[in-house]
């Protein structure tokens, strides 16, 4: 009896072992898929995927589980969505301004209700008080600065601008993510500050870029890496309200095409997302993060001069 006792207790330890290493190998086959589907994308010389197939339940059903895995590892490691999504979007022959508006409104409700999760399991304390729901307050609040100029600033900018500031951006977070683990600093205000006005320009003027400075920063300054999800996250959720209101009021309502498919396939990642952060070594999807962003951000450059 007491065998039997031991063998039931090492199944159930070794279960988050197995999902871990399980979740591992599903991280590795998407990337592949991905990497495949972008390269053929970036490459193609006739019209775009996007406006050939734009008025087809192909393109919006594509769109969603696009969402759903970008903002799946978003929600899991506090970076990927935007960072992930909008070069792809650009490569398939959508706007700028079609993408950010889109992207934003699906981070917002994704934001909110995965930070909200992230507390309720237990991941990170965000009650009123706490020194992260501090953190998430200061970051949000200063980031509202970085978000205002931005969505003014991309409004005025040409195209081929912004995608080229977009290119640049990617690379450099994915360089930054890989690399920047070896650079240690202490916690301070001023860095929060700092992050926050920075990531949310960045968010704003792109889509994405939010989450690998914030997420980042905060792990180097010594703020737990599953706090600093969850602070990101309703943090993140908060920024893209300002966002995508500014963007309506400047520009108008985005395409209901690209918007809902974004917004529907992205939510249900969300409580997966969270309890995943519980049973999922980070430092290995990071660098699978670091690794993608590098390659995406050097396809976009290479499509502005194809």
């Amino acid at each position: 009896m007491s065998e039997l006792y031991e063998y039931e207790v090492d199944v159930k330890e070794d279960s988050p072992v197995r999902w871990g290493r399980a979740l591992k190998i599903f991280w590795v086959v998407c990337l592949i898929i991905v990497a495949v589907g972008v390269i053929s994308l970036t490459f193609a010389k006739d019209i775009s995927f996007a406006q050939h197939y734009k008025d087809t339940i192909l393109l919006m059903v594509l769109l969603a589980f696009m969402a759903l895995f970008a903002e799946y590892i978003d929600s899991s490691i506090g970076m990927g969505y935007g960072t992930t999504l909008t070069p792809i979007l650009l490569i398939m022959g959508f706007s700028p301004l079609q993408i950010v508006p889109s992207v934003l409104l699906s981070q917002c409700i994704c934001g909110l209700l995965g930070g909200g999760m992230h507390h309720r399991v237990g991941n990170v304390n965000l009650s009123w008080g706490t020194r992260a729901n501090k953190i998430m307050t200061v970051m949000a609040l200063c980031s509202i600065v970085g978000t205002v100029a931005a969505v003014i600033l991309a409004l005025s900018l040409p195209k081929s601008a912004v995608k080229l500031y977009i290119g640049l951006m990617i690379l450099g977070i994915g360089i930054f993510i890989l690399v920047g683990q070896n650079i240690m600093g202490k916690f301070s205000w001023g860095k929060i500050v700092g992050l926050g006005t920075v990531a949310a320009f960045n968010k704003g003027i792109s889509g994405g870029g939010y989450g690998p400075l914030v997420t980042g920063g905060q792990v180097m300054f010594g703020i737990p890496g599953k706090n600093a999800v969850g602070i990101t996250s309703l943090a993140e959720g908060l920024v893209c309200v300002v966002g995508f209101v500014l963007y309506v009021v400047l520009y108008g309502f985005p395409s209901w095409r690209l918007m809902l498919p974004l917004v529907g396939g992205a939510i249900f990642s969300v409580p997966l997302a969270a309890f995943t952060v519980k049973i999922l070594p980070e430092e290995s999807l990071r660098k699978g993060i670091g690794i993608a962003t590098v390659f995406l951000g050097t396809l976009t450059l290479i499509k502005l001069v194809l």
